[in-house]
Formats: structure tokens, sequence, C-alpha cells
């Protein structure tokens, strides 16, 4: 069985369907299970976000210890600032780490509209990204699911969510790439191979995003699959039936690739450890067909 037939199997057994892009970052190994196919990215764009944001931090555009105020406009849900009763103040410079640490949506938001949205729309461009689209920010994610649910405000998803029939939210608008913030698995590596040899930004940017993107707290999906001395710097992203992961991962030995996992689930349960767990497995069995097959 080929190295694709083998990782499909492992999508296939955790009750999803796969799409996986790998590549060395110092080498020309590639691995490829519906590569170009568009995916839902979900919470991964915030990538993107991260580099606008260290351009201009970069540039001098953006003082990251000036602070800023989280208020209940961004109280959107999740964790982190997002999830605070009360207004957080904190810096630029740690808004951003918990929008990659924690994946915070409120963090994320107010940094989206610091930034602007042609400096997110930038990077996609100058990166070549033509497949890759970010419609917004957090809150427009969360708007288009409240329209499509015909709610009058965001506040009343969460719980509208735990009431409608699952075909309601299978028609959800960000759950088709063709509506929502999305990409392709091999874009996405495009991504993570940018910032890692310093082509998204100046050394000193993407040296900001690899950073921020090494203290992700979650290990139960692209790390579960990989050995505790193995590095691994990495944004996941979660939407009904949805579980992503990209990052890099690099070995003792110093070679380092960038895996870019995405999943649909055939499921709507609100946790799938089976499918999170296969995001790790996948990313292990390509790491390795890489491993054995460099020259």
């Amino acid at each position: 069985m080929d190295i694709a037939s083998q990782i499909e199997e492992v999508f296939v057994s955790a009750g999803a369907r796969g799409f996986l892009h790998a590549r060395e970052l110092d080498g020309e190994g590639q691995v490829d299970v519906d590569a170009d196919a568009p995916v839902v990215l979900a919470s991964v764009f915030k990538i993107v976000v991260a580099v606008a944001f260290a351009r201009q931090v970069a540039a001098g555009r953006l003082d990251e210890s000036e602070r800023a105020t989280v208020t209940t406009r961004y109280r959107i849900g999740g964790i982190g600032t997002a999830g605070c009763f009360d207004d957080v103040e904190m810096s630029w410079r740690d808004l951003a780490g918990l929008m990659l640490a924690l994946s915070d949506n409120a963090a994320t938001d107010l940094i989206y509209h610091r930034v602007g949205r042609q400096a997110v729309s930038d990077v996609l461009h100058d990166l070549g990204l033509d497949r890759t689209s970010v419609i917004g920010c957090c809150e427009d994610l969360f708007r288009s699911m409240a329209e499509d649910l015909g709610l009058a405000s965001v506040a009343d998803l969460e719980a509208q969510l735990a009431t409608v029939t699952p075909e309601r939210i299978w028609s959800l608008s960000v759950l088709d790439p063709g509506r929502t913030t999305a990409s392709t698995p091999r874009e996405i590596t495009a991504l993570l191979n940018a910032v890692w040899t310093d082509l998204a930004a100046s050394r000193e940017a993407c040296e900001r995003v690899r950073s921020m993107m090494s203290r992700q707290v979650w290990p139960h999906r692209l790390a579960s699959g990989f050995d505790s001395d193995v590095r691994i710097a990495s944004k996941t992203g979660t939407l009904p039936a949805v579980r992503n992961e990209a990052g890099v991962v690099v070995y003792p030995d110093g070679r380092r690739y960038a895996v870019a996992v995405f999943t649909r689930a055939t499921s709507l349960a609100e946790r799938l450890p089976a499918v999170d767990a296969a995001i790790g497995r996948a990313a292990r069995l390509a790491v390795n067909h890489l491993r054995e097959t460099a020259g």
C-alpha cells in the first residue's frame, strides 16, 4: 500500500475525510493526499493574521508594547480573553501570543482590525497564495453562522446550535470552502515554508511568528503523533465536523517538515478524539515517509 493510501486509511478509520500535504523544508520530498482540494481553514487562518501583524511590528508601524483593551464587543466565545467576563487590557504582543498559543478569538479580531484587512490580503498576494481566501476575522465567521440560522445576534449562536437539526448545521457557509475562509493543504505548507525560510517577511518578523506558533498549547492533534524530542510549532482549527492543524515539525537531527492536515468528520459531535488522533498519526506517517525516502 502506498503512503497516500495508508494515510487515507487512517482518516477513514477515524470517521473522517482527510486532506494532507507534507514537505521537507530543506529538500524536495512531498506527500500529497488531496493536497489541492479546497478546505475550510477555521482558525488556521490566524497564521496569516500573525504574519501581517509581525510585518507591521518589524516595519515600525505598530508598537507591540502598546496596550489595547478587549471589550465586550469581542466576547464571541472561546478561551483566553474571549472567555473573560470583564474588559482585559494587555499589549499587542501578548494578544498576538494568545491568538496563536490559545487560538484566542477576541485577541485575533482586535489584531485583525488593528492591522487591517488589506494587510492580511497583502500577505496572500505577496506569497502567491491565489487559492487562499480570508473573508474576515472570527466575528465575521460567527456572524455568517448566525445569519445562516436566521439569528438576530451572534450572542444567541451557541444556544441555537444545540437545538437546530444536523441538516441545518451541515448547510452552514462556514463548512463550505467555496463560501468561507479557505485554502488548500499545499498552499498552507507554502505559507509555512515562507515563514520558516524568511520569505514571508523580514527575518525578525518571521522569527516572531515562529516563536508564537511554538507556544501553541494543544497536544491532542499534530503533536500526538510525535515523540517528545521532536519540536512542533503549529496552529489548530476547529468548527463543527472540522478538525485541522498545520505546523512545522523539527527533529533532533535538524531536519524540518511542514505539515498541513485538514479533516471533515462524518459526525457533528463536539468531541472527536479519534479524528484528533488521526491528525497526528497521518502526519507521522507522512514525515516518516519523507525521512525514509530522502536522497
